[in-house]
């Protein structure tokens, strides 16, 4: 009876133990998926690469030198009208059944240095294209311009610039793309008229258009100038 009574404890003891470790097992599973979100987040963050993010500055750094004052970086704007870029099908408008290709900006950044009395930007700009019920290309061009332009009644644009990137389409139609505009050049502004600097973002899609051709020149010169002597 006795030996009967160690027996049954012991298989208790083991029915126990075999739950506990279900539990444990159980428990760090969902732990985790719960911390699956942390890793993702950092693919959130892998657009600051782009600009190759440097250490934090010590708080005791050196101040600038005499005669300088603190470099004013632009913020981003996207430009009204330009912050989607419609494809269609031939001979047709981007709309309803006949729309192939819609691309949207998510995401910008931006990064300014001075050299002498020049100032370069780099422009970080993130987007998406979606496929439309038309159907997309394989490959989409993305034309986008940039420019810095000083704000106001009337606004001056400074410098602007036009960049391309090809993206290819994948089966699923939904497609991020990534451009870094990095040569953006112009003049150190005067005084504080850089507070009212802005960079100006957006699609453009006639820079896809080709350069119309010089005219041809007309004929009469040439004729003239092979007219006969008298």
């Amino acid at each position: 009876m006795g030996d009967k009574h160690v027996i049954m404890r012991a298989a208790a003891f083991d029915s126990c133990r075999r739950i506990a470790l279900l539990a444990a097992v159980s428990f760090a599973a969902g732990y985790g998926m719960l911390a699956a979100p942390a890793s993702s987040q950092s693919l959130g963050d892998r657009f600051k690469s782009l600009f190759g993010v440097r250490p934090e500055q010590p708080a005791e750094a050196a101040p600038p030198a005499e005669g300088e004052t603190d470099l004013t970086c632009p913020p981003v704007s996207i430009r009204a009208g330009a912050s989607t870029y419609a494809v269609a099908a031939p001979g047709k408008q981007p709309v309803g059944n006949d729309l192939r290709v819609q691309a949207t900006i998510t995401r910008t950044a931006r990064d300014c240095t001075k050299n002498g009395d020049q100032i370069t930007a780099r422009i970080g700009i993130q987007g998406r294209v979606i496929a439309g019920p038309a159907g997309a290309p394989s490959t989409v061009e993305i034309p986008l311009r940039v420019a810095v332009v000083q704000g106001g009644v009337q606004e001056k644009t400074i410098a602007t610039k036009v960049y391309r990137t090809t993206v290819s389409m994948s089966e699923d139609g939904n497609v991020p793309f990534a451009l870094v505009a990095e040569d953006l050049v112009y003049p150190v502004p005067l005084g504080a008229a850089g507070d009212s600097y802005i960079f100006y973002i957006g699609f453009d899609p006639q820079a896809l258009k080709p350069e119309p051709k010089p005219k041809a020149a007309k004929k009469a010169e040439s004729k003239k100038a092979q007219k006969p002597p008298e």
